[in-house]
């Protein structure tokens, strides 16, 4: 769980780049999208729409971004689709992919040509469901708040796992107590920076490291497809994998 919760914060960081943030932005604007198809424009009384209005929030997606995109979404919410892709790439390492996209066939076609041009294989949907576990993730500036106290008054909504990873907390929920944890971080008045339902690797794999970096620049390949929402995979990220990103 250390290096999964290491490389989140690295992912936050190099989302903060102008390059990577029009595709957040994106990416944002799609779950709200969904989000409001699914249960209506009150956050108030719709989760996922509060989570994904939070999360806009917590990468500085303008006001007027996040207003846009729940207005479209009568419009447009009902050409995206959800999909997902399993599949293993060089050296073993799998990788599940997650998609919103107003074009299926599209959508197939360049995952699976990144699939074939990096030296993959493009499994069957269920293939990997016994390698990657759905969690909760959430992600919380340090701030002023004591790491023990505040350990102390959530662990009992459901909190699996607590990292402290340079000025963020990262919590890990199981996926049935992850809506426990965020009521209990809104009674305490702590605004999360991030929050996610994640596919945790069971096991990761450690690589030597310039193969490791090629398989992060496959994960760079899926992730800037525009129908890609999020990807999952079991390399373990090293110190030294990180320190080699600086």
């Amino acid at each position: 769980m250390s290096g999964h919760s290491k490389w989140s914060t690295i992912k936050r960081k190099k989302g903060a780049a102008d390059s990577k943030r029009s595709k957040m932005f994106s990416r944002i604007s799609k779950e709200i999208t969904i989000a409001v198809r699914e249960g209506g424009d009150d956050p108030e009384v719709n989760p996922r729409l509060r989570v994904a209005i939070a999360n806009g929030k917590g990468i500085n997606m303008p006001k007027d971004n996040i207003a846009r995109a729940i207005n479209k979404a009568d419009k447009d919410g009902s050409t995206l689709q959800e999909s997902t892709f399993e599949g293993y790439l060089p050296n073993g390492i799998a990788v599940f992919i997650e998609c919103l996209s107003d074009n299926n066939n599209r959508t197939v076609s360049n995952i699976r040509s990144i699939f074939t041009k990096r030296g993959g294989n493009l499994g069957t949907n269920g293939s990997l469901s016994f390698i990657f576990e759905r969690k909760g993730v959430i992600q919380i500036p340090k701030g002023s708040l004591d790491p023990e106290e505040f350990q102390l008054e959530i662990i009992d909504a459901g909190v699996e796992d607590f990292q402290v990873e340079d000025d963020m907390f990262i919590i890990t929920t199981a996926i049935e107590d992850f809506g426990a944890v965020q009521k209990r971080l809104d009674e305490l008045g702590i605004v999360a920076e991030n929050v996610e339902l994640q596919r945790i690797p069971n096991e990761t794999k450690i690589l030597p490291l310039n193969d490791s970096l090629k398989i992060l620049r496959i994960i760079d390949d899926f992730e800037e497809d525009e129908d890609v929402q999020n990807v999952f995979h079991t390399l373990e990220v090293t110190e030294e994998v990180m320190k080699s990103m600086e």
